[in-house]
């Protein structure tokens, strides 16, 4: 049975194969032009996810003080309260102590991991708009060369006409070519993120270091 669903499979993608060579021999600039525009939808949900990742960031900021902060005054709280002589007084502000200095621990931890994944996040969607604009240039030097070409080709078939029927179409091959350049670049890896936001946190850390 799996033989067979292998073979469904392979006679499905075999199908698809040729449905796209056929696309692209008949007009490779707009299968370009969609790749192009999926590149663009991709790069723009991965933006989004930035954005939310930044209001997470806020979020846990923000509770993570407020936790701190709560820690803090029912440990003054506390202290009042024992030197008051009110005890049980004192044992709920301690118990309330310790709660908020768990929770701000776990905030803390979160946090660091919320930081985390956002640099990650900014350096993937550094790198895919990077990617998005040399494949956006590429297409228009593509675009100039295939324009040129198809113009000396009907200035070729008035200027010589015999000649003309027997040269092929060189703009496929440059459009082929293109291609697989394009499939290497968008199949490389290679990491380049902005090193501003990430040099600008490794100040702020070493200040923080200093300070302490």
């Amino acid at each position: 049975m799996s033989n067979l669903f292998t073979r469904i499979k392979n006679v499905v993608m075999a199908d698809l194969h040729e449905a796209l060579d056929q696309k692209e021999n008949k007009n490779p600039i707009a299968l370009l032009n969609q790749y192009l525009r999926e590149s663009e939808q991709e790069t723009e949900k991965v933006r989004k996810l930035v954005e939310r990742q930044y209001k997470l960031k806020e979020e846990f900021t923000r509770e993570y003080h407020q936790a701190s902060q709560l820690a803090e005054k029912r440990k003054y709280q506390a202290e009042v309260a024992s030197k008051a002589g009110e005890t049980e007084l004192q044992q709920f502000a301690a118990r309330e102590h310790e709660q908020y200095i768990e929770r701000a621990d776990r905030l803390k931890a979160s946090l660091e991991q919320v930081n985390a994944q956002l640099s990650e996040l900014e350096s993937k969607y550094e790198e895919m708009k990077h990617k998005l604009k040399d494949m956006q240039l590429r297409r228009l030097e593509l675009m100039g060369r295939e324009n040129v070409t198809r113009a000396n080709q009907r200035m070729n078939q008035v200027l010589e006409p015999d000649a003309y029927s027997n040269k092929s179409y060189s703009r496929f091959k440059d459009i082929e070519n293109y291609l697989d350049r394009l499939e290497h670049q968008v199949n490389s890896s290679y990491y380049k993120s902005t090193i501003d936001a990430r040099i600008a946190e490794l100040e702020k850390n070493m200040e923080e270091t200093k300070s302490i």
